[in-house]
């Protein structure tokens, strides 16, 4: 083999010396030193929740393709999800029990709640009170006209701190005043409760509270859902973290993690924002716990006791992906050798969705008459709002949390990790000049032109063409539907695809904002793993607009065998991102190339403890048993303990010491 420059990437040469079975040595150090290639960022793990369900163990996939599954797994994630939600639970000795403790048969059971399930998953009518009879709690500004002077009595401690100069104030004792407004007018805030205008929303399967479920005190929803999330991603990948993290040295492992609003609920930024004209005090927690990267906090001080690299990259919609490029360019550039990615987006708020429908973004219950001709939705109405490529009139808001462990190829296959597909790439490019911030650019031509490019090296131009598909943004907005589907038909031309599958998980789950990615990769790894593509259930047509001479749009759910899928992402502002994710066949046929069978062989062997303390977590989640990991207060350092050379920080508890090693690509004077 010829040497090539330490460090240099030439991806179309590379890959394609892979595809052809050339590049093939058992010493990866020599490999990767002297054929310039990167390593290869494979899936160990995935978790999160989303309104479909859990991630692990596919359960939410399934509940999107429930039709189509075997009935044994359509009855095991019929009871998955009854547990998840609290309407049933199993012992181990897998005796099932409904909601009041009587035992039931389980297939009787799944059928005896299926209706409850399938009616409380998925997009819905939003069951917070708020939204519905009680109503939105506001205020009114109002000015009264008072013909005579008004006395009234109240606490001294709730006296405004500058009260108008008019008002007459008397004490009557240590606690309470006496108030006299003199006749005129009079500035006042009137309680009310408004309507919500919209009310179409992918909630998280009702009954499934992830704060319940640990010690939280007073943490935002979104962080709620980190903990959960990222807690089944540990458990979906079967690894011992902690044995696993002793073994490396500190540096090598780094979290990315984020959201795209920042958490926005009562106990976030949200309160803060509000808390003055609402009559409240700021807490402690809300500016802190608001921040937008602090899933990733929350994952290094209190899941994952992480030292290394830490971060979060926002990029509105596309988030997840941005968050996941980090990730991936640490894995192939050596930098890092385990990362965990995710975000957890939280934004079923009053004041969120309200935003965004005076964008004219949301799908609003007075649109969605109109487009039916309706007089009064039903809640069957409301699980179809979300109709991506359809006439449509809006995207359906949503929260998720998604995470997924990358880890470097070698190391994948040194301790025998689960490899459940593999990330070679991710692109962004922005939009370029534009007429505004929410109008369509170029970039989304550009992310996705270079995503394919690359999957054609890797998989070969049939491959692409024969077996791959496309995760579409697919808001089910009227622009989207016709700009997105322009950039994927004009790809697939490019490209000679004739019938490119195009999935479309939102109409589904909803837009989880930065999450939506998140919810898209997570399902490519489900059809991947099932040989199965969700179709778009709320598609009763394609809408005239939509170019789709080159795509294969359907409602039914198909069989489909993938090597790739790409998962595509157009968020507000011209964040626009493409990424490439390999199947399991596909990344075992590089690894073979890349490190040899024999290595391959190796790895089968040493797997099998990955799998069973897998198979376990799944078994317990399949209960409803979780234990999310939660070490709040646990090996708590400040810095005295360390123990600090001019080559080395030794850290108490961690196995290895930090090495002061560093790079230094600039020379020395």
């Amino acid at each position: 083999m010829t040497p090539v420059l330490r460090g240099c990437y030439h991806p179309p040469i590379i890959w394609t010396n892979i595809r052809r079975g050339i590049a093939q040595t058992n010493d990866s150090q020599y490999f990767y030193e002297e054929s310039g290639l990167s390593h290869l960022p494979v899936i160990v793990g995935m978790g999160g929740v989303n309104a479909a369900g859990r991630t692990s163990g596919h359960q939410a996939f399934r509940r999107t393709v429930l039709d189509s599954l075997p009935e044994t797994d359509r009855q095991e994630t019929l009871l998955g999800l009854a547990s998840l939600m609290n309407l049933a639970r199993c012992d181990d000795q897998g005796q099932w029990f409904d909601a009041e403790g009587q035992p039931a048969e389980a297939q009787a059971l799944a059928e005896r709640l299926a209706d409850q399930v399938l009616s409380h998953t998925l997009i819905r009518r939003i069951e917070d009170e708020r939204f519905n009879a009680t109503g939105i709690p506001a205020n009114r500004q109002s000015k009264l006209t008072l013909g005579q002077d008004l006395t009234f009595t109240l606490r001294s401690r709730q006296l405004p701190e500058q009260p108008p100069a008019d008002w007459q104030i008397r004490e009557l004792d240590n606690r309470h005043v006496e108030v006299t407004v003199p006749a005129g007018e009079f500035d006042v805030l009137l309680p009310d409760h408004r309507q919500a205008l919209v009310r179409a929303a992918g909630q998280l399967p009702s009954g499934f509270a992830p704060e319940q479920l640990y010690r939280s005190v007073h943490h935002p929803r979104g962080l709620s859902m980190t903990i959960f999330g990222a807690s089944d991603c540990l458990g979906d990948s079967g690894l011992d973290w902690d044995a696993l993290r002793d073994s490396l040295d500190p540096d090598d492992i780094a979290v990315y993690a984020g959201n795209s609003i920042g958490q926005m609920d009562a106990e976030g930024w949200g309160g803060l924002m509000k808390s003055f004209v609402a009559g409240e005090r700021a807490t402690s927690k809300q500016m802190p716990l608001g921040y937008a990267q602090m899933p990733a906090d929350f994952l290094n001080a209190y899941v994952l006791g992480n030292v290394g690299g830490a971060g979060a990259a926002m990029g509105a919609c596309a988030s997840f992906l941005y968050n996941l490029k980090l990730g991936l360019n640490d894995i192939r550039s050596g930098r890092r050798r385990v990362v965990m990615v995710g975000t957890a987006d939280a934004p079923i708020t009053p004041e969120v969705i309200e935003g965004f429908r005076s964008m004219g973004a949301l799908a609003d219950d007075e649109s969605l008459k109109a487009l039916d001709a309706l007089e009064v939705l039903t809640d069957s109405d409301y699980q179809k709002a979300c109709r991506p490529f359809a006439r449509n009139c809006g995207f359906t808001i949503a929260e998720a949390t998604q995470f997924v462990i990358l880890m470097a190829d070698d190391l994948a296959l040194d301790i025998g990790a689960r490899i459940i597909g593999s990330v070679p790439d991710v692109f962004v490019n922005a939009d370029g000049w534009k007429r505004s911030i929410s109008a369509p650019g170029v970039g989304n031509y550009i992310t996705l032109s270079k995503a394919v490019a690359l999957a054609r090296d890797i998989v070969g131009d049939e491959g692409v063409r024969q077996r791959s598909f496309v995760h579409a943004h697919a808001t089910s907005t009227p622009k989207n539907r016709t700009t997105e589907s322009h950039v994927l038909n004009e790809v697939a031309r490019a490209n000679d695809i004739q019938a490119w599958p195009v999935v479309a998980v939102k109409s589904f789950v909803g837009h989880s904002q930065g999450s939506a990615a998140g919810d898209q990769a997570v399902s490519a790894l489900g059809s991947m793993a099932t040989g199965i593509l969700p179709g778009i259930p709320t598609l009763d047509a394609i809408a005239e607009d939509v170019h789709h001479s080159h795509l294969d749009i359907r409602r039914e759910a198909r069989e489909f065998t993938a090597d790739v899928a790409f998962i595509n992402a157009k968020g507000f502002g011209g964040n626009n991102a493409s990424g490439v994710v390999l199947s399991a066949d596909v990344t075992l046929k590089l690894l073979a190339a890349r490190h040899g069978e024999e290595a391959l062989a190796a790895w089968r062997e040493r797997s099998g403890l990955c799998e069973q303390r897998r198979a376990d977590y799944l078994d317990k989640a399949q209960r409803g048993e979780f234990t999310p990991t939660y070490r709040f207060g646990e090996g708590v350092l400040e810095g005295p303990e360390l123990e600090i050379t001019d080559r080395e920080i030794r850290i108490p508890g961690y196995a290895k010491p930090v090495s002061l090693k560093v790079d230094n690509p600039f020379g020395s004077l």
